[in-house]
């Protein structure tokens, strides 16, 4: 892109996507200045290799950053309400993210179609279910943005063979910088409480997911949340999904009959909920909006059905782990907010002891009391905000206990939990008080079932 020939851009924040950005912005001959907060971060010998012409700065942001700079590239991890990036804006420097420099070049029409995902909870979920159908349908797809690979780093490693399809699981961060994305199609999954260290609240959580929808594409909106809904845009194709029935012949949900849950597309039966490989209720939602989404760009129905029922789903969402003595053990330490824990909860479909706890991200812990009440056998609270949560919970009519670790949580939740029922890791919240991430704190969880199991053998 010529535009960037020989301007300086200042990179902001050196993670993945900064150095993706880096890489990226050297190659179209711009002059790269990158700065990080950290004193080291990680990544510098990286950027010194591939980037060797690049200006790195680490330590505070000053405005001397900003001398001679013409546009600034920023990282997700890089709040825009930063007040170093709110005076270059108001300098006129344009501020933008990776997610914003793929959608200029997509509007060249050269890297083809777009299905784009965000929500609270699911939403990388739905990214692989999507790339799973579009690979049974044999599109040659990518999935990147908010997970790995960066966008930027699979434009230039494709060269001349850019994606038919692109999925583009997307966060609130990246979508605060992004201005001119055009998804063919695209959808909220659900709002609940996140991030709510980074913004002043709900309103303005949902507006920055609610920026998945500039252009004209498909919007794909889920009935069972009212902000989802509330997204709707007037001129614009809409389908929605939800657990129940379809209000009309495009719209995608479920019927009953019997014993047995179908997904439906109106009236038309397409498979049963148990064909799926993945658990709970909550996974027929994220299918129905999988398919809403591969049908939008004109995908064959039969190809997505067929591999529907071979998506093996992800780790840590609702996995199943191991059965000891009538009791399954499932980890969902990827439950990091309390939607997700609600709907892991529900979807389960039989009585959980459920082991919460961690870092609470300033959530407001009170929409769990009803789904533990209703869905949970017990509760067995861990880490530094146990006591937010255990007063959150209180007549809530099920029992809570204290756990001072997670092998200590395991065993009081194993104790407690009868024939049938379920052991549920999903804390509802960030793992970084006691573990190094959601996965390390799952492999304590897992390690310490293992235990259970080899005593129980």
């Amino acid at each position: 892109m010529t535009q960037f020939k020989d301007k300086s851009v200042l990179v902001l924040g050196l993670g993945e996507t900064g150095l993706s950005l880096a890489r990226w912005l050297s190659a179209q001959g711009a002059r790269v200045r990158v700065a990080d907060s950290r004193a080291n971060p990680p990544g510098l010998d990286v950027l010194q290799r591939d980037c060797p012409k690049a200006e790195m700065r680490c330590g505070a942001f000053d405005d001397s950053l900003l001398q001679g700079v013409d546009r600034i590239a920023i990282s997700p991890g890089v709040p825009m309400a930063e007040p170093f990036v709110q005076r270059a804006i108001a300098r006129g420097i344009t501020v933008e993210g990776d997610i914003e420099l793929l959608a200029q070049q997509l509007a060249t029409g050269k890297l083809g179609k777009v299905i784009a995902i965000t929500g609270a909870n699911g939403k990388t979920t739905v990214t692989s279910m999507v790339e799973h159908l579009c690979k049974a349908a044999g599109k040659d797809v990518v999935a990147a943005g908010n997970i790995s690979p960066a966008v930027l780093d699979v434009v230039m490693q494709r060269g001349e063979k850019q994606p038919e399809v692109w999925v583009l699981e997307l966060s609130s961060f990246q979508l605060e910088t992004t201005f001119t994305l055009n998804a063919d199609a695209a959808t909220v999954l659900n709002i609940s409480e996140d991030h709510l260290d980074r913004y002043a609240g709900m309103d303005e959580y949902a507006a920055a997911k609610a920026r998945i929808f500039q252009g004209d594409g498909e919007q794909v909106l889920n009935r069972d949340d009212a902000r989802s809904m509330g997204m709707a845009l007037p001129g614009r194709r809409i389908v929605t999904f939800g657990l129940d029935a379809p209000r009309n012949g495009s719209d995608w949900g479920i019927a009953q009959d019997g014993a047995d849950i179908w997904l439906v597309q109106g009236d038309e039966r397409l498979l049963r909920a148990s064909e799926l490989q993945v658990t709970g209720l909550h996974n027929v939602a994220n299918a129905l909006a999988a398919l809403a989404l591969c049908r939008a760009i004109d995908l064959p129905m039969p190809a997505l059905l067929a591999a529907l029922r071979s998506f093996k789903g992800l780790p840590h969402r609702v996995e199943r782990v191991a059965e000891i003595d009538g009791v399954t053990y499932y980890d969902d330490s990827k439950g990091t907010n309390v939607g997700a824990t609600e709907a892991a909860l529900k979807g389960l479909g039989r009585k959980a002891v459920v082991i919460l706890g961690g870092e609470g991200k300033g959530q407001d812990f009170s929409p769990l009391n009803p789904a533990v009440a209703q869905h949970a056998r017990a509760a067995v609270l861990i880490g530094r905000d146990a006591p937010l949560i255990e007063a959150a919970l209180q007549g809530c009519g099920v029992q809570l206990l204290r756990a001072k670790d997670m092998d200590d949580a395991v065993r009081q939740a194993s104790r407690l939990a009868q024939h049938g029922d379920a052991v549920l890791l999903s804390p509802a919240c960030a793992s970084f008080d006691m573990f190094r991430n959601y996965a390390h704190r799952a492999e304590v969880f897992i390690a310490a079932v293992r235990d259970l199991q080899k005593e129980a053998a």
